[in-house]
């Protein structure tokens, strides 16, 4: 177990210490199956409507060759506020709205939880929007992603992903969904909670 300080969000500690800070996200139950596999993969232009369903308390979201189920507690996901949008800016300049080559943000979260004897997988899904600046360009966009899983006080996992978006149409926004399966302990406390965001710190401390 690491402390807080090793976990990449810069404020995530002072999230956890106070209890005030974290927004849930709240799921809507509904699309699981076409039109989520459709968008796993990759990013889709012009779809502004949300694409995510909630997986945590459905259990036909099990994998038909999963020896394990999907029973007790599914830690829910947080977004604190500040590692919900990230921005780039052209030349170096910063906090100039006519050097913005991209912003990106996340909203609508949901994840399922699949148990062993000794573990519990997470698949954590966030949706993604990538909207392009005066300064944007085509082409392929990296987007720093962290998940983390606490457990109360202790961190269980923290790793940064760079997530690849195609920036096809510089006129329209571009909706992706970003997954990470998230392996930890099996025996979770009922304080525990998935963390998502962008962060530009190292690549993994887990």
């Amino acid at each position: 177990m690491k402390s807080l300080n090793s976990i990449g969000f810069g404020l995530l500690e002072a999230c956890i210490a106070e209890g005030l800070s974290i927004v849930s996200v709240n799921v809507s139950r509904g699309i699981l199956a076409a039109s989520l596999l459709m968008v796993l993969s990759g990013c889709n232009a012009g779809n502004p409507g949300g694409v995510l369903g909630s997986a945590a308390d459905k259990p036909g979201a099990t994998p038909a060759n999963a020896p394990a189920a999907v029973q007790g507690f599914c830690p829910p996901i947080t977004l604190r506020d500040g590692t919900a949008f990230y921005r780039t800016y052209a030349r170096g300049a910063k906090d100039d709205p006519a050097k913005v080559v991209f912003q990106a943000s996340l909203a609508d979260t949901t994840r399922s939880c699949v148990r062993s004897d000794t573990t519990l997988t997470i698949t954590a899904m966030v949706q993604g929007r990538l909207v392009a600046g005066p300064e944007g360009k085509t082409g392929q966009v990296m987007l720093p992603i962290r998940v983390a899983v606490t457990d109360g006080d202790k961190v269980l996992y923290s790793e940064l992903t760079q997530f690849p978006v195609a920036l096809n149409d510089l006129a329209q926004a571009t909706q992706c969904v970003f997954t990470k399966e998230v392996p930890v302990p099996g025996d979770l406390a009922g304080l525990a909670k998935v963390h998502i965001g962008f962060d530009e710190g190292p690549a993994k401390r887990n």
